[in-house]
């Protein structure tokens, strides 16, 4: 018998409200892009702040606030996504609706790309430095969104995002994409620091979560045969 190629985990997705409009594509294992990819998206890797091309990567975020692709560039980067995103949104009132908005639709494209998630190793934990901040993550495909984040930021800003909105972001990406995290800066006196430091492990322990078993394909990881309901 020859080998079965694993299907594409890949999902574009446009979401419009009188808030935000965005439209992005994202694929769990790098590489293209599916069919159906809205243009403005399709190239990627423009020179962009929150943009890199690479053989095995395409990654172009912009979202209007510049912190917040900076952190989707981490994620994206060491979870090994492929991730184009554009949203427009309404800044000139603050950056709630644009910073929560693009993280539910991040986490629903992210659930759809995914699918059933059969043959995956489903948890996923993972810690990860930058300098002397250090963040553990730890990560459930549960179809059960839940969230406990604790990232211990002091300032009310970095950049153009406030710091009460980091922790929302990661509990919005939780919602639209229906799994179970735990992220806790554990320490560090940089904010930019705790911040990156807490997606980076959030990256790594979803590559890790979603990573396929080879043997256990078409298996459930769960004790109750499935995670779809």
């Amino acid at each position: 018998m020859g080998s079965t190629t694993p299907p594409v985990r890949a999902a574009c997705l446009a979401r419009d409200t009188n808030e935000t409009k965005i439209v992005l594509a994202i694929n769990l294992d790098g590489g293209a892009f599916p069919s159906g990819t809205d243009k403005r998206l399709a190239s990627g890797g423009d020179d962009g702040h929150a943009s890199q091309a690479s053989k095995s990567q395409t990654i172009s975020i912009n979202s209007g606030i510049g912190f917040l692709d900076h952190m989707l560039h981490a994620l994206a980067k060491h979870a090994g996504w492929s991730l184009s995103l554009i949203c427009k949104g309404d800044l000139h009132i603050d950056d709630h609706h644009t910073a929560e908005d693009v993280c539910i639709a991040l986490g629903g494209a992210f659930k759809d790309a995914l699918g059933v998630p059969n043959g995956l190793a489903r948890f996923g934990s993972a810690y990860a430095p930058l300098d002397e901040a250090l963040s553990r993550a730890v990560v459930d495909l549960s179809n059960r969104p839940f969230s406990v984040i604790e990232l211990g930021l002091k300032r009310e800003r970095i950049g153009d995002l406030s710091c009460e909105m980091i922790p929302h972001c990661m509990q919005s990406f939780a919602q639209g994409a229906r799994v179970t995290m735990h992220v806790d800066c554990l320490r560090g006196d940089n904010d930019h620091h705790r911040a990156e430091s807490a997606f980076k492990a959030l990256a790594v322990a979803i590559k890790q979560a979603t990573t396929r078993i080879p043997g256990k394909e078409n298996e459930s990881p769960s004790t109750k045969g499935t995670l779809s309901t």
